[in-house]
């Protein structure tokens, strides 16, 4: 079945920078779009990054524009999310995502904290 296993995330001071990855499983990876999306305390689950599969095209929320990259490895199954120049307003829990014809899934989050 689909699995989506979010890593990397941890405590970072304002400024900072952090990587996050998604290792994915259990659907043919190279051929879907991905993407990064966060929900902060209190606040809906918002788009971060999209990476599209073949030519890799990629979208950002304007929040996060200049600051966050999204790449992917098809020879790893894995999506990463670079981040800098982060700030409080970018704790969140962030999830990894794929849309398929049999559904939307999700895995289950890393917390990302950006405080002095």
């Amino acid at each position: 079945q689909v699995q989506l296993v979010e890593s990397g995330g941890g405590l970072v001071q304002p400024g900072g920078s952090l990587t996050l990855s998604c290792a994915a499983s259990g659907f043919a990876f190279e051929s879907y779009t991905m993407s990064w999306y966060r929900q902060a305390p209190g606040k809906e689950r918002e788009m971060v990054a999209r990476i599209t599969s073949g030519a890799g095209n990629t979208n950002y929320a304007d929040s996060v524009k200049g600051r966050f990259t999204i790449s992917r490895d098809n020879a790893k199954n894995t999506v990463y999310l670079q981040m800098n120049s982060l700030t409080p307003e970018d704790t969140a829990v962030y999830y990894c995502n794929v849309r398929r014809i049999t559904g939307v899934y999700w895995g289950k989050g890393t917390l990302v904290t950006v405080s002095s």
